[in-house]
């Protein structure tokens, strides 16, 4: 995938690092614990999508949720990066659906196994364009909200995280080297719910200074 690039930047897509329950709200519907320090999984690059993009419900499940999220694209290298240096690295922010297979992940669960298949079908990570950090006054004031045929179904704010944005960041780089085009799914609000074949989904960030717009096939 290295010829393809982050909407809005000229970085080619490294790892895509995600978050889970990183909402109150989100790990309490879903009868989770609540986690005292960030759950981390990844996401293939296969499963990276984009704006317009068809999003394919794989026969292995019945049951696929969408997770709206604000994510970071890292601008370079950096490793054990302070919470007061984090805005030095990032390139820009967008918004992103984690598509999860709600029926696969909830036997994982119960079995201790991880949830990489869940999350990691073709598809399952699309996110919109890239924007300059500097169009956000507080990376702790940001809104983000997705509808489904029109009807709003998340609406969260970064004040809601658990852990910050910049948490988030400085807290990933103390266990992985971050590479410039790494993306970071911050987590997700309270809200999830089944996609069905036909399904328009459309994310927003912010003042809907960003738009995600994605179809389920």
């Amino acid at each position: 995938m290295n010829e393809i690039t982050i909407p809005g930047t000229d970085l080619a897509p490294k790892s895509i690092y995600c978050i889970g329950r990183n909402y109150i709200e989100h790990a309490k519907e879903l009868n989770n614990p609540v986690p005292s320090s960030p759950l981390i999984f990844l996401k293939p690059q296969s499963a990276l999508s984009f704006d317009g993009a068809e999003i394919i419900i794989p026969e292995q499940s019945t049951d696929v949720h969408h997770e709206v999220e604000i994510v970071i694209a890292i601008s370079k290298k950096g490793k054990y990066i302070s919470e007061n240096e984090v805005h030095n690295f990032i390139e820009g922010i967008g918004v992103g659906i984690d598509f999860t297979a709600r029926d696969i992940q909830q036997k994982a669960k119960e079995s201790g196994h991880p949830w990489s298949v869940a999350k990691g079908f073709d598809t399952f990570a699309p996110v919109s364009r890239f924007i300059n950090a500097t169009e956000f006054e507080d990376l702790g004031n940001i809104n983000v909200d997705l509808s489904v045929n029109g009807v709003t179904k998340q609406s969260g704010n970064s004040s809601q995280m658990i852990f910050s944005i910049n948490y988030l960041i400085s807290y990933l780089s103390s266990i992985f080297t971050l590479y410039p085009g790494d993306l970071i799914f911050t987590g997700t609000p309270s809200g999830v719910s089944q996609v069905r074949s036909g399904d328009q989904l459309t994310a927003t960030l912010g003042e809907k200074l960003v738009t995600l717009s994605v179809s389920v096939k």
